[in-house]
């Protein structure tokens, strides 16, 4: 089971934050420590620490996470975004639960790190 992190805490209220979309599966809203212009997160509600957890059984929970995204950066009227997730501390991870970042609003350089 993951430990308690900051994202589990916003996903049962004890934590506010800017929601964007919730539904049964996941919870999406604007990272506090924004990157980009437009910078925000969808989460799962399932407690996985990172893809490394993620098994054959979790296949339509991210799909539904890119898609929620998706449709979030269509509402904003964004055209081009980022998406990443970062899996371990070397990646850049820093709260171990599962999440997309989704960024837009400037030009993206490559390589990214």
């Amino acid at each position: 089971m993951a430990e308690t992190t900051i994202f589990s805490k916003i996903i049962n209220g004890e934590i506010p934050c800017e929601k964007l979309h919730e539904d049964e599966l996941c919870l999406a809203f604007n990272d506090i420590a924004s990157q980009a212009p437009v910078h925000f997160l969808v989460i799962p509600k399932k407690p996985l620490v990172s893809l490394c957890e993620c098994l054959e059984e979790d296949r339509d929970l991210l799909g539904h996470l890119l898609l929620i995204g998706k449709n979030i950066a269509k509402s904003k009227q964004l055209k081009n975004w980022r998406t990443v997730i970062n899996t371990g501390e070397e990646s850049g991870q820093t709260v171990f639960h599962l999440h997309i970042h989704f960024l837009a609003g400037r030009k993206m350089s490559w390589p990214p790190g």
